[in-house]
């Protein structure tokens, strides 16, 4: 074995590659909690469609994270750390919030359902602060790369966990139980960050809170195009969004049992996610990242087809796998696309604040936008619907022209057109 494979397998295996893992799975797991899974609840239980829809809302958090964002840069819990400490209060946090939505009755009271669903995603978006830039500050630069893949996979493991298995589970046990197991599920995470090491601080912290909140922001803004860089960001992925917000009622009123919607839809979406996520990466070296967006989001929208496609089929398993297989792929392709170009927008000085605010406009679609998607399904139909959703995915497509100068070469962000 030469030294380099030697270099590769001791990194691949170090404890700082596990926590990446292990912290990739606490931030995955709770984002289904309130949506794929809560939907399916509020389904059962004979919530009406539109307030299903409307629900989307509790995800704002995910959207607003850069606002408090920096305060988590600012401020250091005493005897625990900066990172660590404010890890421990999110990961506790969550686990009661888990819980105490499992013991909530969306039939009931969907109020106070809401309520905490609210604070679930608002620790479980603190988290992934946090957790994004322990994963910067604890790997060295060569290491980024495998630790951000491993923080991945552990993401889509949570999601699985969260979704899937939380599907099935819920054709065993009732959803109140379903939700306690989840909230214990969140001990490998608590546990990883008490045994974790605080990372080094490179320079001091901000002195102040207009160092911490201010400057980053006014660095990207500084920036020509700053704004049609942004509404790209809002619009590129917009009908995959849209489309997917809603397809867990979708399925089970199209005569999908639950258990089959985690096996087929959970269970062999993962597969099919991780596997588009692998193939974009790769075509984005072969073709480029400005073909690349072209070409997977054109596919995004014509896999979101195949959803209308199974309206007249009605609820075949062997077509749903076909749609799930084409939707996932092209899905995965165009995240990795979609990734890879916010990742070179930001300002190696403020990455955190300025990756916390584009992946949070990129949530936007998801949780504002798409919360009438339960009005417009009722309207138009699923079949309807979901063409919709297909050609919502033009806009972005047609902003993306603006970006050709800069995507074809290996220019800096600041050269985006205006």
């Amino acid at each position: 074995m030469t030294r380099n494979a030697r270099q590769i397998l001791r990194v691949s295996f170090s404890p700082r590659m596990l926590v990446a893992l292990v912290m990739g799975f606490a931030s995955g797991l709770p984002l289904l909690l309130t949506s794929t899974l809560l939907q399916a609840w509020m389904t059962d239980a004979g919530v009406d469609l539109g307030t299903i829809g409307l629900f989307t809302l509790v995800g704002l958090p995910y959207t607003l994270k850069f606002i408090w964002a920096p305060l988590l840069d600012r401020y250091v819990i005493p005897g625990v750390g900066r990172r660590r400490g404010w890890l421990l209060v999110a990961q506790a946090l969550l686990m009661l919030t888990i819980a105490g939505l499992g013991m909530t009755h969306p039939a009931a009271n969907p109020p106070l359902v809401a309520l905490v669903a609210l604070l679930l995603t608002f620790f479980s978006a603190s988290q992934d602060i946090v957790i994004d830039a322990y994963r910067r500050e604890s790997l060295a630069d060569d290491e980024q790369g495998l630790g951000a893949s491993l923080y991945v996979n552990g993401y889509r493991m949570g999601m699985l966990l969260a979704s899937g298995g939380g599907l099935i589970l819920a054709d065993l046990m009732p959803f109140s139980a379903v939700y306690l197991l989840m909230a214990v599920c969140m001990l490998p995470g608590l546990i990883t960050t008490l045994l974790a090491p605080e990372p080094p601080i490179e320079g001091a912290p901000p002195a102040s809170l207009r160092e911490a909140v201010v400057e980053p922001f006014m660095d990207f803004f500084s920036r020509n195009g700053a704004l049609t860089i942004l509404l790209f960001i809002l619009l590129y992925k917009f009908g995959d969004t849209m489309a997917t917000t809603l397809t867990t009622p979708f399925y089970l009123q199209l005569g999908f049992s639950k258990t089959a919607i985690g096996a087929v839809v959970k269970l062999f979406g993962f597969w099919a996610t991780i596997v588009g996520g692998l193939a974009g990466g790769l075509l984005i070296l072969r073709w480029g990242n400005y073909r690349s967006l072209w070409i997977f989001g054109i596919l995004q929208a014509v896999s979101t087809l195949g959803f209308a496609a199974l309206v007249p089929i009605g609820p075949n398993e062997a077509a749903l796998a076909v749609v799930i297989a084409l939707e996932n792929l092209a899905g995965g392709m165009g995240t990795a696309a979609f990734v890879a170009f916010m990742a070179n927008l930001t300002n190696r000085r403020f990455t955190a604040t300025q990756y916390a605010l584009l992946s949070s406009l990129m949530g936007v679609p998801r949780v504002i936008i798409a919360s009438p998607s339960g009005f417009v399904a009722e309207a138009l139909g699923w079949a309807g619907y979901f063409i919709l959703c297909a050609a919502l995915a033009i806009p972005g497509l047609l902003l993306l022209r603006y970006f050709r100068g800069w995507l074809d070469t290996d220019d800096e962000p600041q050269r985006v057109p205006a």
